[in-house]
């Protein structure tokens, strides 16, 4: 692998929308999720994506949840900012602003809503992408959410531009990874997305995963990277379904998958994180006994390790 890609290899989480008690963004919290990652020992951090609630953030408050973070682990951890929104010109203003402060790739889903053709979508990235010349370019292909997949003679046309260097891929087929794999000739990374299939995202060739359980169990994503490297698939995937079982956990709950974690993290590390943001349901009293059950489950894999 070339030496300028080599630094996407591993365990990056997705970072969490971090609000005080009113809902507002708390550049303090934000920066105390930041140093209990950093000090996790992941490999990076993706800021500003699904997990960090971004579709319910204007401009100004993705700018200040960045620049926290930067102050944080800037120099110290590779930082991918994603950077779309529903227009191409705020999508420009985040990308200059996040070269700005030094992060290392941005990365943009495709527009949502208007299903736009190819070459609609390819002008959205290029233009975003040239709002920050001296930055790596990701492709964020999330078709489940987006409502528009990727396709390979859409990867081959974005290749033409010399800072996509990649994919982070979340749609659920493992085989999508080698799609993008061989769709050109030049070597582009591609990050596992869904949480769910790491150690199968990693055997068929992702160079790392992004995800939005990480950040509440590091150590099991961590793990699961450890052994795979050294050819322990077993214990990698033991591992994984350990992680599945708690992802199910969680995830039966009446309140968002997000706020699980935050309230888990607050119960385990002291993290005051808030809620999620409306309209996305927060937990309720019944959410409690859901919540209990998913830190023990959790607290239990990584005694484990």
């Amino acid at each position: 692998m070339d030496e300028k890609l080599k630094r996407y290899q591993g365990i990056f989480p997705a970072f969490y929308a971090c609000y005080d008690d009113t809902g507002r963004v708390s550049t303090s919290r934000t920066k105390s999720l930041a140093k209990y990652l950093l000090a996790k020992g992941v490999t990076g951090l993706y800021v500003g994506g699904s997990s960090g609630e971004c579709i319910y953030q204007s401009v100004e408050e993705r700018k200040t949840i960045l620049e926290a973070v930067m102050d944080v682990v800037g120099g110290k951890l590779v930082v991918i900012a994603h950077v779309a929104c529903n227009n191409t010109a705020d999508s420009c203003e985040l990308a200059r602003h996040a070269e700005s402060l030094g992060v290392d790739a941005i990365a943009a889903i495709p527009p949502i809503y208007f299903h736009l053709p190819p070459y609609a979508i390819a002008d959205y990235w290029n233009t975003i992408s040239a709002a920050a010349p001296n930055t790596d370019f990701i492709i964020y292909n999330i078709p489940q959410l987006a409502g528009v997949a990727l396709s390979t003679g859409l990867l081959q046309e974005m290749a033409k531009n010399p800072r996509v260097i990649g994919v982070k891929n979340s749609s659920m087929p493992t085989q999508d990874i080698q799609m993008w794999r061989d769709a050109t000739e030049r070597e582009l990374v591609v990050f596992n997305g869904p949480d769910e299939q790491l150690i199968s995202g990693l055997a068929i060739g992702a160079t790392g995963g992004i995800g939005g359980t990480y950040a509440v169990m590091p150590e099991l994503y961590l793990a699961m990277n450890a052994h795979l490297e050294k050819g322990e698939i077993a214990k990698a995937r033991a591992i994984q379904y350990e992680a599945n079982r708690i992802i199910y956990k969680m995830c039966s709950a009446h309140g968002n998958l997000y706020a699980v974690q935050k309230e888990i993290l607050r119960r385990m590390y002291g993290l005051e994180l808030g809620s999620v943001r409306a309209p996305m349901p927060g937990l309720i009293p019944e959410d409690e006994a859901i919540v209990a059950e998913a830190q023990a489950m959790i607290e239990a894999a990584i005694a484990k390790l």
